[in-house]
């Protein structure tokens, strides 16, 4: 990871009230702001999956994930290689699309491999999901038709592999102690 740049921050939280506000608190605490924020259920029933994406120095944000985990309802934080982890946004935005130029927008749509949604006398809705960059990509497109609203949800990622985020604490806590490691690293505040 590059010592500034974006980092991927996948956060397991326990799903109570308040607990977003005290994470997001935290980066805020440091002036450092929240590119990116997504969050949503897991596979858990009571848990929660936040993914931050910040625009921070590496040394900044190992203090601000040593923070994390000592909040109460915080059961664990890992920050996600952009080398290993399957990262994805969803962005649905309207174009305006009239004459010759809806045929164009259309093209681009099966260039991409979006989906149209919507389809007035005007403008088309369009559904797009995929790296940041894609999407950067086709808004860039889009742009010289004319883009009447925009809605991103933020990146969501999980890393490659088979393990889980709660086996990775787990194996990566008994290579380095070698004793059982209990499955919340969150803990005091």
């Amino acid at each position: 990871m590059s010592a500034q740049g974006l980092h991927t921050i996948s956060v397991l939280v326990e799903d109570r009230p308040g607990v977003l506000t005290r994470v997001a608190g935290l980066f805020a605490a440091r002036g450092f702001n929240i590119d990116s924020l997504a969050v949503g259920p897991t596979e858990e029933v009571g848990l929660s999956r936040m993914t931050i994406v910040v625009n921070v120095e590496a040394k900044p944000l190992e203090q601000v994930t040593k923070q994390l985990n000592k909040l109460i309802h915080v059961i664990k934080v890992l920050e996600l290689d952009p080398d290993t982890a399957v990262e994805r946004e969803l962005m649905l935005v309207k174009v305006r699309g009239e004459g010759d130029a809806r045929a164009r927008i259309m093209e681009i749509c099966e260039v991409f491999r979006v989906r149209v949604l919507d389809v007035t006398h005007e403008t088309l809705t369009i559904e797009a999901t995929g790296a940041s960059d894609k999407l950067e990509a086709l808004l860039e497109l889009l742009d010289d038709f004319g883009i009447v609203e925009l809605a991103r949800t933020g990146r969501v990622a999980l890393a490659r592999g088979n393990r889980g985020i709660r086996e990775r604490v787990l194996k990566a806590a008994r290579v380095a102690g070698g004793e059982d490691v209990p499955d919340r690293t969150g803990g005091g505040v």
